[in-house]
């Protein structure tokens, strides 16, 4: 349950600095966790990022103030983090529906977006199919993106990639290489830069041998990992199998996220089919 708490401790963080200009540096070492791995669980589990989470409860927090205090909009706006009341006026429109004015006049409905409490689910309705497997480092070609992680745009981006190398022939390229042990074409998360928060993003697959012009190589360090079974059509099953990952697998499991690359592996068969089998890799201490 460390792992729980840990990442509750963090939640807790926010909440304690709302009102101040919160870094995601110190947010991320409240779960003892490197920044891209607590924003990428965090968005896992709650379908939201860190800052869209901050967003919201700060204008939730706004919109009660202005309905029970005498305090000025103006005022209101400066302590929640907003320069301008236009600013302020039109983020709370986006998220309640009317101004805040309006709100202060009882014109409407408004919407709150409550304190985040982890839980760890222990009905285990859906079993878990996985093995642990350990295999020494192997070499993976492919083509390679680096996406900035600020706000989630890596989840905006990533999809996009795929659509693009599904269009132009390169992933049929890449079934064409695939001589290794892991048969499909895998989508590989790497070298996440603190500095400048971005992610090298790979679609690849496992080769022995040198790369074809135009791509590139990757080393997979030697590793144990936990393999998990996906079943179902993309993008939905894949999501879904994540989220249950850190949700019920990571916190009862024993085992911890050994920061190195994780992949995704797409088998060739039609991602969209409801009988569709892909994998998840984490490597794991």
């Amino acid at each position: 349950m460390a792992w729980v708490e840990s990442l509750q401790r963090a939640i807790n963080y926010i909440e304690e600095h709302l009102l101040e200009d919160i870094r995601i540096e110190d947010i991320s070492k409240q779960a003892n966790m490197s920044v891209y791995h607590f924003q990428r669980v965090f968005s896992i589990l709650t379908d939201i990022s860190v800052g869209e989470y901050i967003r919201r409860r700060r204008l939730t927090l706004a919109a009660q103030e202005l309905s029970r205090t005498n305090g000025k909009i103006i005022d209101i706006a400066y302590k929640y983090g907003y320069d301008t009341p236009e600013a302020f006026s039109k983020a709370f429109r986006r998220q309640h529906g009317l101004t805040p004015s309006e709100a202060r006049k009882h014109m409407g409905k408004l919407k709150s977006y409550n304190r985040l409490m982890i839980q760890v689910s222990l009905k285990g309705v859906d079993p878990m199919q996985y093995k642990i497997v350990e295999r020494d480092s192997f070499q993976v070609v492919g083509i390679k993106r680096e996406f900035s992680c600020v706000n989630g745009e890596n989840h905006v981006n990533i999809p996009k990639l795929w659509n693009e190398v599904n269009a132009n022939g390169t992933s049929d390229l890449l079934f064409q290489l695939n001589n290794g042990q892991i048969k499909g074409v895998l989508g590989v998360t790497a070298n996440y830069n603190d500095e400048k928060k971005v992610i090298d993003y790979w679609v690849a697959t496992e080769y022995d041998g040198e790369a074809p012009d135009g791509l590139l190589t990757l080393q997979i360090p030697a590793s144990k990992w936990a393999v998990f079974e996906v079943h179902g059509p993309m993008p939905h099953a894949m999501t879904n199998a994540w989220k249950q990952i850190f949700s019920e697998w990571f916190p009862s499991s024993g085992h911890e996220h050994a920061g190195t690359p994780e992949l995704e592996v797409y088998p060739d068969g039609d991602p969209y089919h409801s009988d569709y089998y892909s994998e998840i890799w984490i490597p794991v201490n």
